[in-house]
Parts: structure tokens; sequence; C-alpha cells
């Protein structure tokens, strides 16, 4: 009984490793094996022996980018596409992103956002290629993007890694940024990204933000609207807090999910609102304020 249960095993195990072999992103994971299929185990993963600074690398300058049609003129055309991209902290975003939006005539929101995905293992899945095709397939007029959950692991280029926190790593990751971008403007796509929220485990906290700091500095560079969702995913002492005041009842309600890491829907709309308000804002979508009456 047990050679034959043995038996089922390997033919098992053969059978799995025979069909990641007959697919170019099974190739791609034998070849260096990820643990980013699993998602939460990438983003909860033990720190690593480089120490690790919230400081970015100075932001280097960048060439002046193509000259994009304003939102207002698309909104006023009719029509505005946004979408959202980014891992699964994005797909909890272009779900508060849909519903901030849904009553604006003209307006979709589509989701492009993918689990698992991120900037720094290209061998997995890569972002600028996929993004490309995804545009390509379904034309739109905004990007919002929220990377970063798991990219704090090593950046293979020419074959050589850089470990996270690294010079190195900081220089590969600006870049991967900056072609992201480079790639959104030059298809006349206006590009937003959203920073990453604080997070409950400090070490976890450190690397977020250490990725916070070197996106916020390539968007200034850029001259691309940078929306940090730091501070307001903080209580009043600048500290992680699950419970935080919900705008306009100013009850406290659960923000975050049990991993400290994502959030629960009131969170997700908490960081929504700053991102809707400034689409409203560059798209005209803002209906001006009534004076009162005399």
């Amino acid at each position: 009984m047990r050679a034959g249960i043995n038996a089922v095993t390997a033919a098992l195990v053969v059978g799995v490793l025979i069909g990641l072999a007959l697919t170019p992103d099974g190739r791609g994971w034998l070849r260096r094996p990820t643990l980013m299929p699993g998602g939460a185990a990438n983003a909860s993963a033990s720190p690593s022996p480089t120490t690790v600074s919230p400081a970015a690398l100075p932001a280097a300058p960048a060439a002046p980018g193509p000259a994009l049609t304003p939102l207002a003129a698309r909104a006023a055309s009719g029509h505005l596409r946004i979408g959202v991209f980014g891992d699964s902290m994005a797909d909890g975003l272009w779900t508060g992103l849909y519903r901030e939006m849904r009553d604006q005539p003209g307006v979709r929101v589509t989701k492009f956002s993918e689990v698992s995905t991120g900037l720094s293992r290209y061998d997995y899945v890569d972002i600028q290629a996929k993004t490309a095709r995804q545009i390509a397939e379904e034309p739109i007029d905004a990007a919002v993007i929220l990377f970063g959950t798991n990219d704090a692991q090593g950046i293979s280029i020419d074959g050589e890694i850089h470990d996270f926190g690294t010079d190195g790593w900081k220089t590969a990751y600006a870049k991967r940024v900056d072609d992201l971008v480079a790639m959104l403007r030059g298809q006349n796509v206006a590009v937003y990204w959203v920073g990453l929220p604080a997070m409950k485990r400090a070490s976890f906290d450190a690397r977020m933000m250490l990725i916070n700091g070197v996106v916020s500095a390539r968007m200034a560079a850029l001259g691309v609207p940078y929306i940090e969702t730091e501070t307001i995913t903080q209580n009043a002492e600048g500290e992680y807090d699950a419970y935080l005041p919900e705008t306009g009842t100013g009850r406290r309600r659960l923000m975050r999910a049990n991993d400290g890491i994502h959030m629960s829907m009131a969170g997700y709309l908490r960081i929504t609102e700053p991102v809707a308000a400034r689409l409203k804002r560059d798209a005209g979508l803002v209906s001006p304020v009534a004076e009162p009456a005399a």
C-alpha cells in the first residue's frame, strides 16, 4: 500500500514539474522559485540582514515628459477612463475608487491590478510588458498605481541581484518606476501614484516606507502626482492603529485586516478619499459650492 502511495505521489510531482516546464511563467519559476504566488507569505517575510533606512536616493533630474491631454478636457468630452494598477492592495483601492466615481457620468474605473505582483520580480510577472498589453487592449485616460507590498526583495538586473534596501536596489527600483511612468505617458495616459499605508509590524513598515521614499522622490522628479496614505492610516500620535475615526461621523471604525497589512472596506475607502478628490479636481468634476443666500 505504502509503495503504491509513494508511486502516486511521485507521479503527481513529476506531472506538476512537466506542467511548469511547458509554460513561460512556469519555466521562469523553476529557474528562480519565489514565494510570491502565496502573496501573504512574501508580504510578511522576516527581515533580511540588509539594514533598511527610510531614506531614498536623491532624486535624479528627469527629462520633461510628453504633453498630456488634460483630464478636464477628456471629461468634458463625456468620457473618462481610469485604470487601477498594482497588487492586492490596489484591488481594494479599485473597489473604493469605483464606489467613489460611480455616480459621475461618463467615468469608468477598470481594475488592472493582480495579487502577488510587484516591480521587484519581473522574472515572475513583467509589469512593464503586462501593463503595455493591458492598455493596448483597453485604452485608458488615467492610471492610478499602488505597488509595493510584495517588493521588499532583491532585484535581478543582467544576472546581478541587488539586495533590498541597498543603493543598487534603489537605483534599479527607481528605473522600473520611471520606465512604467514613461510608457504610460507615452500613450497619453495621466499617472497618479498612491503611496503605501502605515503597517503594523515595525520592520515591515520600515521596508514599505523605504519604498515610499524611492517612489515619492521619483514622482517629484517626474512631475507626477504622488498621493501619500501613511499619515491618514495612523492615529493622532503618528502610530499604526487598526481603528481610526471615520470621515464625516468621527466614529471609530476598524480600518485594517488581521494581517496588519491590508485594509478593511472602511480602510480602503479611507485611502481612496484623497485619490478620488484629486481625480475629480483635475477632471473638473467637483461641483462649485453654492454661495449662501443673503
